[in-house]
């Protein structure tokens, strides 16, 4: 989605066009695949990083076309809502120091964007649901005025023939309609890439799903929606919801969701998620380059892929492969679940244990595959999603006496960090750096202090004094002054 888009209507003919194009994307990467030495070089890693703009009284500000052209950074890009926008953060070399890197990179960031905000009276803030939004800040008005996002709007409700419908339970439950996709740029997140050889895509890949909800559980930062209690990662069921464009016939007959939490373990590599996108679900955007793929890869050289990467990008899983023609062609990981915020140092935290737990798993998969069935790990992931710390996670059983049981997501995380640690040591991260970064975990453990918990608690003892809509609003602004001190989110001391 993060191409350039031009227009927003389409015609049959160019559905036609993108299709025939879109499966000789796909022959074209087969080929690319078996290519001896192609994807081969070091493990980087890199992220983007998507950011609410709030007034003064942490209420979104709709003004990120305007800091966006103040910035001037090709690295700040324009998000779906008007008051979001996403930075993407430099690749680096994942031997060494890489999350201080990213870190730094981020501090840097936001440091310019809220120069920039300060002439707006504005302020830039990572948080995976801004507490404070209310319903009029929905809508078309709301939307970044690009092709793209008009373009994505009429080509779901095109699919789906009906309003959009977003119901999420919780201690608050939400029920909501809307004609247009705006709903989901609630949502800001912490995307994670991770590069990887061909040959280890499979391996690693499903180390990532396996390791996913553990993470997510002990990462929560979501916990309101439009003012409401909803879950510890409400960004899980609000996308799902938001975005969806399937009609209420192929929900109920079980057909696949353009976003979902995968529809298995991967048994060889890449090509087989690449293919699922594109012979599972229509296109959304039918634009074409006029490359031929195929010519290209039986000429030995490297094609863009261009059509295939644009329909990715308009698939959602929440692990997804990704090409990139940049460096001589390679294959990433995305990794989609983890909320933006709280701190800079949280963020690298959630990244660290993520990327080194499933690296640590990576290289036993043949065996946990068979020990954990997949509908388990994706039973594993919505529960992380709404319990949060306090969510039960089925597991092998640890004894060997039954197939699985079910353990505290905090048991589970704590017992998992040395293979973390192992992960990161085998990818050469320093040993400062793990010890830092997965420090910041544990201490979250230890206290039961995420995000999300901290938002509940500051909320509630805010109550007993304050009406619910200034209660939010002290809340955020407390939120705001912890995250620009940079302090992991277990030491932040209103919720003791």
């Amino acid at each position: 989605m993060g191409l350039d888009i031009e227009k927003s209507e389409f015609s049959a003919a160019e559905y036609g066009r993108f299709k025939n194009q879109l499966n000789g994307n796909l022959q074209a990467l087969a080929q690319l695949l078996k290519r001896p030495g192609f994807g081969a070089g070091e493990t980087t890693l890199g992220a983007e990083l998507e950011i609410y703009i709030v007034d003064q009284q942490g209420r979104p500000l709709f003004v990120n076309q305007a800091l966006h052209a103040e910035v001037n950074d090709p690295q700040l890009a324009l998000e779906l809502n008007r008051y979001n926008l996403e930075y993407n953060l430099s690749p680096v070399v994942a031997k060494g120091a890489p999350f201080t890197q990213l870190e730094n990179e981020i501090l840097g960031a936001l440091n310019a964007l809220q120069q920039a905000a300060d002439q707006y009276a504005g302020q830039v803030v990572p948080i995976g649901i801004l507490p404070t939004l209310k319903r009029r800040h929905f809508g078309p008005h709301a939307m970044t005025n690009l092709p793209r996002f008009h373009a994505l709007t009429r080509a779901l409700s095109r699919m789906r023939g009906e309003l959009f419908s977003v119901r999420i339970n919780g201690p608050e439950p939400i029920s909501l309609r809307s004609r247009d996709v705006t709903l989901e740029g609630a949502n800001t997140s912490m995307q994670l890439h991770c590069r990887v050889a061909p040959e280890r895509f499979a391996e690693l890949f499903n180390a990532m799903q396996l390791a996913t909800p553990i993470v997510l559980a002990i990462a929560g930062n979501s916990p309101f929606m439009l003012g409401q209690r909803l879950w510890h990662e409400t960004r899980i069921p609000l996308i799902k919801h938001a975005i969806d464009g399937r009609t209420r016939d192929v929900r109920e007959a079980h057909l696949p969701s353009r976003v979902s939490f995968g529809h298995g373990w991967v048994r060889q590599g890449a090509y087989e998620l690449f293919a699922e996108s594109v012979h599972l679900h229509e296109p959304i955007l039918p634009i074409c380059n006029g490359e031929d793929a195929l010519a290209l890869v039986g000429a030995g050289e490297l094609p863009s892929l261009y059509e295939l990467r644009l329909h990715q990008g308009t698939v959602w899983p929440w692990n997804r492969p990704i090409f990139d023609d940049a460096g001589g062609g390679h294959l990433r990981i995305e990794m989609r679940a983890l909320p933006a915020g709280p701190s800079p140092c949280d963020m690298m935290a959630n990244a660290a244990f993520l990327i080194g737990l499933a690296e640590g798993m990576s290289k036993d998969m043949e065996a946990r595959i068979p020990t954990m069935p997949f509908l388990a790990v994706e039973h594993n992931f919505y529960r992380a999603a709404e319990k949060g710390l306090m969510a039960r996670l089925l597991w092998p059983d640890p004894e060997g006496h039954k197939p699985l049981v079910t353990l505290p997501a905090c048991e589970l995380a704590m017992s998992l960090l040395p293979l973390a640690e192992e992960g990161l040591r085998q990818m050469g991260v320093d040993e400062s750096e793990i010890t830092h970064y997965l420090g910041i975990i544990r201490q979250r453990i230890q206290n039961r202090m995420t995000g999300a918990c901290w938002q509940l608690k500051t909320f509630k003892r805010l109550l007993n004094t304050e009406v619910r809509h200034r209660a939010l609003t002290l809340m955020v602004k407390r939120y705001i002054e912890h995250v620009r001190n940079n302090q992991p989110v277990s030491s932040w001391m209103e919720s003791r």
